[in-house]
């Protein structure tokens, strides 16, 4: 049997998330995926009630994201001594919006991941 793109094993699969195919696992992903998405959506019944538009939702919500902070980093240099901050705390700035960068880049990779195996999950039971 082949390893699929969402196995568990991958450091993409978020820890939180149980195993796919294991008791519960949707439950988790859902819980998950609740936390990533602004309170006022997350309360939605069509996302709770479908974890497959609730993680096509967390996607685009964590790509806005990422694009927020590379906004904020390209633009810190020389945006923020207008501001009239102290270059150690623009420093700490930039540091601090390149690694969010990378946290977010890693949640992205997590909810695709999610999102396959919701999806593939979905898929198998309407076909049986």
């Amino acid at each position: 049997m082949a390893l699929t793109t969402y196995s568990p094993i991958s450091s993409d699969w978020p820890c939180q998330v149980k195993t796919p195919g294991s008791y519960d696992w949707e439950r988790s992903a859902t819980k998950w995926l609740r936390e990533l998405v602004p309170a006022r959506y997350a309360s939605y019944p069509a996302l709770i009630r479908h974890p497959v538009l609730l993680a096509r939702h967390a996607q685009i919500q964590v790509q806005n994201e990422v694009r927020v902070a590379r906004t904020a980093l390209q633009t810190a240099r020389a945006e923020l001594p207008g501001l009239g901050l102290p270059e150690s705390v623009i420093e700490h700035t930039i540091k601090l919006y390149a690694a969010e960068v990378l946290q977010l880049q890693h949640i992205a990779r997590s909810v695709r991941a999610v999102s396959q195996a919701l999806v593939e999950s979905s898929t198998a039971r309407a076909g049986h």
